[in-house]
């Protein structure tokens, strides 16, 4: 039998292909916002081996003591610089200081521990900002999408950390039963895993089409190579562990007072998430809906988004006017009503 040929000798990418890739130029002019704005870079070793990238905001530098710190955490598909560069200057201006990290498999930050849950997630970022020599005791934490469910842990596991707390669009008490029963867009864990990590441009596009109200009508295929070939392995594990077996019942309540804020659209986390976990907090919490946004609720209502964020984590007493929550009875009545969002009849929406 003839020998094969060898296969051809993968073709380097050319350097001006790199150069011009649309998505690299914004992710440098995201990190360029980062230092423009007066954060610095610090990394924090842990004592397991991890090491937690963040942003420190312009007091931690001087010493002087911050009126509003406030932790901010990106959602799954983004890292910190992208997930919060258009807010740092309007947080900034109203006093508050962010201090912004990159979660575990994100950005620069690793871990060697086998652990992939919300909860190890929570403790990493907990400890390095425990280790900043200038950190404040207490602060605000928000939270995006899978930066919610950190959040959330965060705020069980270190009540005294955690000041006040703001989930935006995060699907705390989704279950696993959840997929099955067609209350999302995927069936399944590994389904959910090919379309928070897109590897090819109609997976891209699909995601697009879900996390946006109204999509853009050009997506880079470039954002593929840029943001989502780090680290596939290990982020797939994290949405394993954070669905697998998730149940409401297993669900601890948290005592600070928390807004939530969730797009009327949303396809990823349905709004029905948004309920349940307004009915789970109790008279703790609040409930915002933002009209014609979905889940990229950050990108499509960013300057809506950064009010929200700013007035309540400044003064959390303020009531939000009705017309700005949504009409409860219209959003109830599309639920009930729905076929496709066939759910656990034990779990009420209100």
């Amino acid at each position: 039998m003839p020998a094969q040929p060898p296969p051809p000798a993968a073709v380097p990418r050319r350097r001006w292909q790199n150069c011009f890739s649309p998505t690299l130029v914004r992710d440098r002019c995201y990190t360029r916002c980062f230092h423009s704005a007066g954060l610095r870079r610090a990394a924090v070793p842990l004592q397991d081996g991890a090491v937690v990238h963040l942003w420190l905001p312009p007091a931690a530098t001087t010493g002087a003591a911050p009126l509003h710190p406030v932790l901010l955490l990106h959602g799954f598909g983004a890292s910190a610089t992208w997930q919060w560069a258009p807010f740092l200057r309007p947080l900034l201006a109203a006093d508050l200081a962010p201090y912004v990290p990159d979660l575990i498999f994100f950005g620069a930050s690793s871990s060697p521990a086998a652990d992939r849950s919300p909860a190890y997630q929570a403790a990493c970022i907990a400890t390095a900002m425990l280790a900043l020599p200038l950190a404040p005791q207490r602060y605000a934490v928000v939270g995006v999408s899978y930066g919610g469910f950190v959040a959330y842990h965060l705020a069980h596991a270190f009540p005294a950390a955690v000041e006040r707390l703001v989930l935006v669009a995060a699907g705390v008490c989704l279950e696993d039963a959840d997929l099955a029963a067609g209350l999302f867009a995927v069936e399944d864990i590994a389904e959910a895993a090919s379309l928070l990590l897109p590897q090819r441009p109609e997976d891209l596009r699909r995601l697009v089409g879900l996390t946006f109200c109204r999509p853009p009508r050009f997506m880079p295929s470039c954002f593929i190579r840029v943001m989502c070939t780090d680290n596939v392995k290990e982020k797939t594990e994290l949405l394993y562990a954070l669905i697998n077996g998730r149940k409401l019942s297993d669900l601890p309540k948290i005592s600070q007072q928390t807004l939530i804020i969730w797009g009327e659209q949303d396809q990823v986390f349905p709004l029905e998430l948004g309920l349940w976990l307004k009915r789970h907090l109790g008279d703790t919490s609040e409930l915002v809906i933002v009209k014609n946004a979905g889940h990229a609720i950050n990108r499509e209502k960013p300057a809506e988004l950064c009010r929200l964020i700013r007035n309540y984590i400044i003064d959390p007493t303020v009531k939000y006017r009705e017309d700005r929550k949504g009409s409860w009875k219209n959003v109830i009545k599309r639920f009930a009503g729905s076929s496709l969002r066939k759910v656990d009849s034990s779990r009420p929406l209100l």
